[in-house]
């Protein structure tokens, strides 16, 4: 990624925000220009379900065992599939955002982008970013940043989150109907839905939350779909000493893991391991041996 100055970053106040509640509102992130360009580009992948075959495709609400209409399609690491994304107004601010609130140690750590389309879109169910880790013996200090493509609207699916102590840790999680074969994660309990804040945004927008802020959005009623691009950030995970066990992912059995594990074998590790490295970042030593923890895990274990 070329180095060029942000043109958007926070203000005292709004950092004092983030880290009383866990999430933060900002207006623009973005121009309306970039917002038209990335919309185009977002269109040509969901329609071309770019990634399908790698397991980065996939629908989170359902089963997702064939290629039929999806009601909450998603695409993970849509950067491979649109190197065009790499070199964005957006990915410039989002991270000195992320270096704001995170320190300068923060780094790309994933991205995604989810469609909710008309009439059709589903909920997405409330959770906490940091639970959808698959190696739960990790200290992750991480956010996200999540920019509507069109308006985000209460009608349309916008995001609602529940503010968060300093302390907050990961609460139990579940597969949705406690049925593995779905993607999606959702809390099982210890929340309030009825403390949520709805979060409305225009369009280049956009909203920040720490990877254990409890989230969810709304379905989508209007009669547009309803994209977003999520970027997220975190610093290199730190090994705890009192071990965790996220179960409810080590219980996943998803048609998108069974694409992805049969697209490694036939050579997608190589491939993965190249996009990593070219992403630059294993620039820190503890990033890297999380790094090679993980594909090893994931590679040899998993696959």
């Amino acid at each position: 990624m070329k180095t060029r100055p942000p043109t958007v970053t926070l203000n005292d106040e709004q950092i004092r925000t983030f880290r009383e509640r866990g999430f933060l509102l900002i207006d623009r992130i973005t121009s309306p220009e970039e917002v038209s360009k990335l919309r185009t580009v977002f269109e040509r992948l969901f329609a071309t379900k770019a990634g399908r075959a790698e397991g980065a495709h996939l629908d989170m609400v359902t089963t997702d065992e064939n290629d039929g209409p999806a009601r909450l399609p998603s695409i993970i690491m849509p950067v491979n599939y649109a190197p065009e994304l790499r070199e964005t107004e957006f990915r410039t601010n989002a991270l000195a955002i992320a270096r704001q609130l995170l320190g300068p140690e923060a780094e790309p750590a994933f991205e995604n982008a989810i469609l909710k389309p008309p009439r059709e879109g589903a909920p997405t169910p409330w959770h906490q970013d940091e639970a959808t880790r698959f190696d739960a013996n990790f200290r992750y200090e991480q956010l996200s940043i999540w920019m509507p493509l069109e308006e985000a609207t209460i009608e349309n699916g916008c995001l609602y989150y529940i503010p968060r102590g300093p302390d907050m840790e990961v609460l139990p999680h579940r597969s949705p109907n406690n049925d593995p074969r779905i993607h999606a994660i959702e809390c099982a309990g210890g929340f309030d839905p009825a403390d949520a804040i709805p979060c409305p945004l225009p369009a280049g927008g956009a909203t920040i939350h720490h990877g254990r802020t409890l989230h969810s959005a709304g379905p989508n009623r209007s009669d547009i779909p309803r994209p977003a691009y999520i970027l997220a950030f975190e610093l290199p995970p730190v090994p705890l000493e009192t071990p965790r066990d996220f179960s409810w992912n080590k219980e996943k059995r998803t048609a998108a893991l069974s694409r992805k594990r049969s697209w490694r074998r036939r050579g997608g590790a190589l491939v993965e391991f190249g996009r990593k490295w070219r992403s630059g970042v294993w620039r820190s030593p503890r990033r890297l041996a999380f790094e090679v923890r993980r594909l090893f895990h994931a590679v040899i274990k998993r696959a």
